[in-house]
């Protein structure tokens, strides 16, 4: 039992709450709250009438005994916190390693060894490249004889990109065809292939690169006006476009992109810009047609 004088209790620290419960001649019983950053605990306290240098010294003593409670409590808190936390990145860092170890266990029991016996784990993981080689290295599925560009009448106002493949193209490579076309009308249509603006490209390579915004601001825009569907009709292909300003960039830009899809995926014999008629191409054929087709861009 705690016991304080009533016209002391304004002598208690400022983080205990106290409430009247009820009092008499003798006493007056007071609920006194002792309030931490976690939890609360509650003492009621039982004041009788007594000397005032008794009460003063109680009164002390139980200033003491409180701060000792609340350091006690403020100690557990902390201690459950740290052992939350340590049980939580313990049970975070056990789901990482399953996943892991679910996804490939071969692999982790190679690396799982690696140290104890290097050299059987470095012949291990040889043998695994050679098993999956076929899944690692992909090989090239295009053409290595270089791609024949000519052009035909080309205008940059209203021409046909006409395409002439090695063999019929398969959905996939007609899918990577049409990305690449799209993907280059989008970076003309923005600007992006503006030859009166190359500031980094012709710059000098020993100095440190800058770029005048204010110039760059200041050139004559760009643009790439239309484009349309791409047609194909068996190992033929052509598509319509208006570039609109003549900017050798843009098509410099196309070339290097299909050159290259000539080479490891799809093999295009030749590009031809411009032109009204291209080989065996027959004009109002329908996608019911085999082997004809169109796709959007």
């Amino acid at each position: 039992m705690l016991i304080l004088h009533p016209n002391r209790l304004n002598l208690l620290p400022s983080n205990i709450s106290r409430q009247t419960i009820f009092s008499n001649s003798s006493s007056l019983h007071v609920s006194v709250t002792l309030s931490s950053s976690i939890r609360q605990k509650k003492f009621v306290l039982v004041i009788p009438k007594a000397k005032r240098s008794e009460l003063n010294r109680r009164t002390q003593k139980l200033k003491e005994e409180i701060i000792d409670i609340e350091a006690e409590v403020d100690e557990d808190d902390s201690d459950d916190e740290d052992e939350e936390f340590s049980s939580s990145r313990k049970q975070f860092r056990g789901r990482e390693e399953e996943k892991d170890y679910d996804r490939d266990p071969e692999f982790a029991e190679i690396l799982g060894g690696c140290f104890d016996e290097p050299e059987k784990a470095q012949a291990r993981v040889e043998e695994r490249i050679r098993q999956k080689r076929n899944k690692i290295l992909q090989p090239k599925t295009g053409n290595a004889t270089p791609m024949l560009v000519t052009f035909n009448k080309f205008d940059f106002s209203s021409s046909y990109l006409w395409f002439e493949f090695y063999n019929a193209p398969l959905p996939n490579d007609i899918s990577l065809i049409c990305d690449t076309i799209r993907s280059w009308h989008i970076v003309g249509r923005l600007g992006g292939c503006n030859s009166m603006n190359m500031q980094l490209s012709q710059a000098s390579l020993d100095k440190r690169p800058s770029y005048d915004p204010i110039q760059g601001a200041n050139v004559t825009p760009t643009t790439f006006y239309n484009i349309g569907d791409f047609e194909v009709q068996e190992n033929l292909g052509r598509i319509w476009m208006d570039i609109g300003t003549s900017e050798p960039l843009l098509l410099d830009i196309l070339i290097n992109a299909l050159t290259q899809i000539s080479s490891d995926y799809v093999g295009i014999k030749q590009l031809v810009f411009g032109g009204s008629e291209f080989e065996n191409w027959k004009e109002n054929l329908t996608s019911d047609v085999a082997g004809c087709s169109v796709h959007k861009i």
